[in-house]
């Protein structure tokens, strides 16, 4: 093997046909986010934009705040959510995501490691580029490992959209936007002001 190759090999540790587990995962270094949704390995292909970040930090702040001394933990990415289907085994896990914020309120589920389980809610803010991602791939999956609320944000539209998981299928909310204020149905007591998202946003 050329010398060329064997560096590419060292970049790019997977292909898109193979499938992958957690194992897997653990042995990369590689640069930027990955990403493993039922075995297929995806890409952030750059950071996340200023506004991308500004919503997140004032959303996971919100939380964080709202949560101290309290049992829940906010958690703002990068953060591995390994999401086991049959067993808890490294090699037997086959979703590994780093959401954008999430909320755990049981602490059995956190280790060094991350959150081995579905966090209570969860919140995703588009981003050019992985809103099929977002849409379809992590939300079949928050809804098939119980995730009780999963939140998206789109920064460039200034709305978010709320589904709740009720009897296993998630029921989305109304589209919220700017003025708006917005509970929480599964983390008591909690409420956001839109208007202290997006502000200054434009």
């Amino acid at each position: 093997m050329k010398a060329e190759e064997t560096e590419n090999k060292m970049e790019e540790p997977f292909t898109s046909y193979g499938r992958y587990s957690y194992a897997d995962y653990l042995t990369w270094d590689i640069e930027g986010m990955v990403e493993l949704i039922k075995g297929k390995v995806f890409r952030q292909a750059a950071a996340p934009k200023m506004k991308h970040q500004e919503i997140s930090i004032r959303i996971s702040s919100k939380f964080f705040n709202y949560l101290e001394k309290k049992t829940c933990k906010v958690f703002a990415a990068p953060f591995d959510v390994r999401l086991p289907v049959h067993s808890k085994y490294n090699e037997d896990i086959f979703t590994v995501v780093q959401p954008d914020i999430c909320v755990v309120c049981d602490p059995i589920k956190l280790d060094e490691a991350g959150c081995i389980g579905a966090p209570d809610l969860v919140v995703e803010i588009l981003s050019p580029g992985n809103n099929k991602k977002e849409l379809q791939n992590k939300y079949e999956v928050y809804k098939e490992c119980g995730v009780k609320e999963y939140w998206v944000i789109h920064p460039e539209e200034q709305t978010l959209m709320i589904y709740t998981l009720m009897e296993g299928k998630f029921i989305p909310s109304k589209l919220f936007t700017s003025g708006e204020v917005v509970a929480s149905s599964c983390i008591e007591g909690f409420q956001i002001n839109l208007d202290e998202v997006f502000i200054d946003l434009d």
